[in-house]
């Protein structure tokens, strides 16, 4: 284990942990809660932000959320919301009335402007999603897309600005161009992030944790790589420490 986490003589470890903390979120990619809430119970204090998708939030995610946060833990809702303006508001303000800390919606501006007026006075920070980590310019094309990742996810990016929200969601290797659309003050949040020898999946744009955080990112968000380790704590640990020393 590395002195960042084992307690070494290293007098700046201690802050570097804590900062590596608070960019780490860990997708609860389950089908059950049982299942997220054994993964949650496993890595104890080590992780303190998680995130809730689509089939968890089907599965009884919402509840969990809720224990979640009344126990001190951070939560992501990845929703991806998209509908007409009014629905993504209130959708957007029961969220934050919940207390959840991030929240995904598609950055097409009526989509982005809705979510804005719903997080508004409240703590919630939302993050358009630009293009999915698993699409590529053959994908966007399939879709009907003239442009590419490239310039879909800049002019999304931008989109997302205008319209005030907290910052997006992207591919690690976006990472850099977002920053630079965004500038300081935006938030930008990474999945597809895999360390080094962790298998790809259905992931076309990824990167290791600590080249996700130089390219740009504040936070990383890692599921596989942890759920499915043989030791999920350490697994945990492992990338910590590549953060800490990022």
């Amino acid at each position: 284990m590395s002195a960042e986490l084992s307690g070494g003589d290293d007098q700046g470890a201690a802050p570097r942990l804590a900062a590596a903390r608070e960019r780490l979120i860990v997708a609860l990619d389950y089908a059950n809660v049982g299942a997220a809430e054994a993964l949650v119970w496993q890595l104890g204090d080590d992780i303190s932000f998680y995130k809730i998708g689509l089939e968890l939030t089907i599965a009884g995610g919402l509840d969990l959320a809720a224990d979640l946060i009344g126990s001190g833990k951070r939560v992501f809702l990845d929703l991806k919301l998209h509908d007409i303006g009014n629905t993504v508001e209130r959708a957007t303000a029961a969220a934050a009335a919940r207390g959840v800390s991030l929240l995904t919606v598609h950055a097409y501006p009526q989509t982005l402007a809705a979510a804005a007026r719903g997080a508004a006075g409240s703590p919630l920070k939302v993050l358009g999603v630009t293009v999915l980590t698993s699409y590529d310019d053959a994908d966007l094309a399939a879709a009907g897309y003239a442009a590419g990742v490239t310039d879909t996810v800049r002019r999304r990016a931008g989109d997302a600005r205008d319209a005030g929200v907290a910052g997006v969601i992207c591919a690690p290797t976006d990472a850099r161009m977002v920053r630079e659309v965004l500038g300081p003050g935006g938030l930008v949040v990474t999945p597809g992030v895999r360390p080094a020898g962790a298998a790809v999946g259905d992931q076309k744009r990824v990167a290791s944790p600590a080249d996700a955080v130089r390219a740009g990112a504040d936070m990383i968000v890692v599921g596989r790589p942890i759920i499915a380790a043989p030791d999920p704590r350490e697994a945990a640990r492992q990338i910590l420490s590549e953060l800490a020393g990022a």
